[in-house]
């Protein structure tokens, strides 16, 4: 029986060395240059990885990869954990733009794990070489080009002694409401998870045959939980192909995620659900006269609410290219319980909770809740009262509690949030739950998402979801663009907590500015009964966002407080 990837990678280079593990688009395009790896090739380069750690006494230590879109992540990535070093991937530096960001970025990661090594790419690590009067810290610590490590090495490679309890690897949380943390997960998490996933997605054995191993399609970014323990470490589990490319090429041209599903026809493809609503835009007649999407089975949407209106729009679009709307997969998790807690059903149709006059999605425009499926085997859900720490009858709202195999050791170097986060009692119950810190209700088993405790605004003694105001905003007119939307609450003297709506526009709407604020007034009105305090509209790209996309509503409402929002028609700040 396998106790960790690395065993399974050793199986499948083994059984099928010739099998592509991971295909790469370079440009994005299916017609473009491509670039693939071999199980076999893929195990000797991690070795070969591995082999340099483990002769620089690093095993145990943490190492950190910065890599930009591309293979050479993969073979690092498993040769740390081939080697029993942590990884800890990270967002590569992007360009003198976001230097000092990335910077910044950089510096705090480095000095949080502790890291002994940066492994990157022969650019990557260039650039930081360039950076060095920028970040001293670099002096102490070791810089490679995994690329210049050469074959050979790959026979010095001593197989680590693992156990479920190693530490694999660390993620970093996006820190939608509070500062990034290391979650530790273990090789035995890690092996839970993608148990789950399998499961959950019907990644059979029946199926990985009848789709000749071709399963992912994926541009999401492979330093991230979603695009990490989904289409990069599910492939390795299951010994099968997985093609990737660029976010970057995804944001460009949107088109191309569904050229490479169409290309490719793998079984399982997905994203945030800004990303239907992005292929929804580019969706030409002559782009849909060219794709055949009959073949995908699991549309996973996750990492951000999912749309009712987002589900049905692409279902009625791209039915003409043999899109089902059955293979639409809601879907929840969270790096703490390293990835999927709950996903839908294959080959059944999301399920829709209709309105309710009071709570979590009352009123005419959000109509329906939508389904984030059932809990995996071994994965128990709960809905818990956070005060009383009592289990919530099925229907009513309350935070999300998960405990299994798959939940994370703990924070790196934080006992108390650990404690706190990941050792929840529950009155009644022996077992230990992690407080995700997300809000939901259970309705005949499935669960239903519906925001962050954190982010619950009480408006005159009653609760409103941020993400509620953001969709009744958003569809109030055409420049508003999806998932670009924040809501919050401010404190208004006597009027006591009222809302405010930051919104991104279209810059060629500028001239409507004053029409959609009193749209997105009228509808908040409508919708929710709340009178609005403020409505900022700002320029595409400038409301905070985590590094996988979730819109950042603490930060947004601080520079709202602070005066450092420039709203359209504005002088920018230079």
């Amino acid at each position: 029986m396998a106790r960790s990837l690395v065993d399974l990678l050793t199986a499948h280079a083994s059984r099928q060395p010739d099998r592509t593990a991971y295909r790469y688009l370079v440009t994005g395009d299916c017609d473009g240059e491509i670039q693939d790896i071999s199980y076999g090739r893929l195990a000797e380069r991690s070795r070969a990885v591995a082999a340099w750690l483990q002769e620089r006494g690093l095993a145990g230590s943490r190492a950190i990869l910065l890599y930009p879109p591309g293979l050479e992540f993969m073979s690092a990535y498993l040769g740390c954990l081939s080697a029993g070093v942590v990884a800890v991937p990270a967002v590569p530096p992007q360009g003198r733009a976001q230097n000092h960001r990335a910077l910044l970025r950089t510096r705090r990661l480095m000095a949080d794990a502790d890291a002994r090594v940066i492994l990157g790419t022969r650019e990557v690590t260039s650039a930081l070489v360039e950076t060095a009067d920028d970040l001293p810290e670099l002096s102490a610590i070791s810089c490679v080009a995994t690329e210049d490590i050469p074959d050979e090495a790959a026979g010095s490679w001593r197989e680590p002694d693992l156990t479920a309890d190693s530490v694999a690897f660390f993620q970093y949380t996006s820190g939608s409401t509070s500062a990034p943390r290391g979650v530790m997960v273990t090789h035995g998490n890690l092996l839970d998870n993608e148990r789950v996933i399998t499961e959950r997605m019907g990644h059979t054995p029946e199926v990985i045959e009848e789709y000749g191993h071709e399963l992912f399609v994926s541009w999401l970014p492979v330093y991230h939980d979603m695009g990490l323990i989904g289409p990069v470490l599910n492939a390795v589990h299951l010994g099968v192909t997985a093609t990737f490319f660029s976010p970057l090429h995804f944001l460009q041209r949107p088109e191309r995620w569904l050229n490479a599903v169409s290309r490719y026809r793998p079984h399982t493809s997905g994203g945030p659900n800004f990303a239907y609503e992005l292929a929804l835009r580019h969706a030409t007649p002559e782009h849909l006269d060219g794709l055949d999407l009959s073949r995908w089975r699991v549309a996973f949407n996750g990492a951000e609410p999912v749309r009712a209106a987002t589900l049905r729009r692409f279902t009625e679009t791209f039915a003409a290219a043999g899109f089902r709307r059955e293979a639409l997969y809601p879907c929840y998790g969270l790096a703490e319980a390293t990835l999927i807690v709950t996903g839908g059903s294959v080959q059944a149709p999301p399920t829709l909770a209709g309105p309710t006059a009071t709570g979590p999605h009352a009123g005419p425009v959000d109509a329906t809740a939508v389904g984030s499926g059932r809990p995996g085997p071994g994965v128990t859900v709960v809905v818990a009262d956070p005060e009383r720490h009592e289990e919530l009858p099925e229907g009513e709202v309350g935070e999300i509690w998960v405990s299994g195999a798959s939940v994370a050791k703990g924070y790196w170097r934080n006992a108390l949030a650990t404690r706190q986060t990941f050792r929840a009692g529950l009155k009644g119950r022996e077992e230990r739950f992690l407080r995700t810190g997300d809000l939901g209700f259970l309705r005949d088993g499935e669960l239903f998402v519906t925001g962050r405790l954190k982010d619950l605004m009480v408006v005159d003694g009653r609760n409103h979801y941020p993400q509620d105001l953001e969709l009744s905003a958003e569809t109030s007119h055409w420049a508003l663009r999806p998932g670009c939307t924040a809501a919050f609450s401010v404190d208004a003297g006597e009027k006591g907590e009222q809302p405010v709506l930051v919104a991104e526009t279209a810059p060629e709407a500028l001239g409507e500015a004053e029409k959609i604020v009193d749209l997105i007034r009228g509808a908040i009105g409508e919708a929710h009964g709340l009178p609005v305090r403020d409505v900022v509209l700002v320029h595409p790209g400038t409301i905070p966002k985590t590094s996988s996309g979730k819109i950042q509503r603490r930060a947004t409402r601080t520079a709202y407080l602070d005066g450092t929002l420039t709203p359209v028609g504005a002088p920018a700040s230079g």
